[in-house]
């Protein structure tokens, strides 16, 4: 199959996420790559702060909490006092992920050069046999332990400061995002 008819495919999919549509930070991001004929997105989150039961596979309930926004202190200590899991939950702040498909060497180099310069340091290309794949994994994250037995393991202090530095490292991937975006615009 060519390159034009995978992006057509690909784009008319449903969503396989849980919220069924493309994140609302990296949502124009994604427009703007699948506006050029060379490129089109293969899957994306724009980073998010969760809070997550203990599980070795994935799966779809393992999710106590999740916001793809900047979150607040009352917030997460209303999350975890709602909580009614007895293993161990983890408090994560998760980095963007983009994939993008490129027609051809050449034009992943290019995209894979701009990313680099925008700060994505976790990046590289894929190859396949109709096309090539960019991967771009933001570098913010934090994942920690967070409760017990149904116990909360740290206390407000420390919760404060994690959520502050969570908040942070989101800003930190929105930024690279937008830099990206921009760097978009001057004809991938």
């Amino acid at each position: 199959m060519e390159f034009r008819q995978l992006k057509s495919q690909q784009l008319r999919r449903k969503d396989k996420s849980n919220e069924q549509a493309i994140d609302k930070a990296i949502r124009q991001l994604c427009e703007k790559i699948n506006a050029n004929k060379e490129y089109y997105t293969t899957s994306s989150c724009s980073g998010r702060i969760t809070i997550t039961k203990s599980m070795e596979e994935k799966s779809t309930n393992a999710f106590l909490f999740k916001s793809h926004e900047k979150i607040s202190f009352s917030l997460v200590k209303k999350a975890l006092k709602n909580i009614d899991y007895t293993q161990l939950v983890y408090f994560k702040q998760e980095p963007c992920i983009l994939h993008v498909a490129c027609k051809n060497m050449e034009k992943a180099k290019i995209l894979l050069d701009k990313a680099k310069f925008c700060g994505w340091k976790k990046a590289g290309i894929i190859p396949g046999k109709n096309r090539f794949v960019v991967e771009m994994l933001s570098t913010e994250k934090i994942e920690l332990p967070i409760m017990n037995n149904g116990n909360i393991l740290v206390d407000d202090y420390y919760l404060k400061l994690l959520v502050k530095e969570a908040n942070r490292k989101l800003a930190r991937t929105r930024e690279k995002i937008e830099r990206l975006e921009r760097m978009i615009n001057q004809k991938v």
